[in-house]
């Protein structure tokens, strides 16, 4: 079924689970990560990211990603993630998608707010949840995900939730998305006073390559939301390179491979039995 971060969040938030994020780009990602949550009857996010449109055009995969939410058997949330553009953003809502994210965080602080401000007041006209972010999650590769300066800070966080609206907030605690070339050092006590400062869901990105421990911990204290697609990509690449057998064979077995990975990250996460 077809729901909204509203839908599912709060509940993971009172009861100390997460659910996952999922990119899914193409269709045997879409396949995998829905049959997990089915089978683990988990709640799932799944949808796709305004810099991976490159590698499956929004307007294509919209419809097949809408059609296997509907039809699921668990809650689903089709979700556009890291919006970077105003007609990015409203492009996915008229595509159908029940969520979306603004993320503003990159820029001036203030058009931040102002832009996630404009997005909310749109996105819940069409009844659909928005997350923004605010501070900086780097990119892994670059080595730019301890710059504790670009951190949220709990003043911020609640200015920033108070004057846009937001659904949900992602949130840098030293985190970074891609793989990471060091191991991050996640601010916890930062993490806890950002939590007992909002009510509103906290959302983890950078998720592919943190430890069982580190996502322990930082579900624990706040996150109820976790983004994950690295992890997707390598558990996929590493089926094809060791599959044998036809082109359906090798496709099948990347599936199961993708599956297998979401249901980890579901059983880590304790959404499993969520649904």
């Amino acid at each position: 079924m077809l729901v909204t971060l509203n839908d599912i969040l709060p509940a993971a938030q009172k009861e100390h689970y997460a659910v996952g994020l999922f990119n899914t780009i193409d269709s045997d990602m879409l396949e995998g990560a829905i049959s997990a949550a089915e089978e683990l009857r988990s709640p799932i996010i799944i949808g796709t990211a305004e810099v991976l449109l490159p590698y499956g055009e929004l307007s294509l995969i919209a419809p097949s990603v809408i059609a296997a939410a509907k039809r699921a058997t668990v809650p689903v949330v089709v979700h556009y993630d890291h919006g970077l553009t105003f007609d990015r953003c409203i492009e996915a809502l008229k595509l159908g998608f029940s969520s979306i994210m603004f993320d503003g965080s990159a820029g001036d602080s203030k058009e931040n707010l102002a832009a996630t401000r404009e997005i909310v007041k749109i996105a819940h006209s069409f009844g659909a949840s928005v997350e923004g972010e605010i501070g900086h999650v780097g990119e892994a590769d670059a080595g730019d995900n301890d710059a504790s300066d670009l951190y949220t800070t709990p003043t911020d966080a609640v200015d920033f939730v108070n004057n846009t609206g937001v659904d949900a907030l992602a949130v840098a605690i030293g985190t970074a998305h891609g793989a990471y070339v060091t191991r991050p050092k996640l601010d916890i006590e930062r993490l806890k006073d950002i939590r007992g400062a909002l009510d509103t869901p906290l959302v983890l990105h950078g998720g592919s390559g943190l430890s069982d421990e580190d996502f322990k911990n930082t579900i624990a204290n706040g996150i109820a939301k976790v983004n994950i697609f690295t992890d997707l990509c390598v558990a996929g690449l590493d089926a094809v390179r060791n599959a044998a057998g036809s082109y359906l064979d090798v496709r099948n077995k990347k599936v199961e491979a993708i599956k297998e990975a979401v249901k980890k990250k579901m059983i880590l996460f304790g959404s499993n039995g969520k649904a």
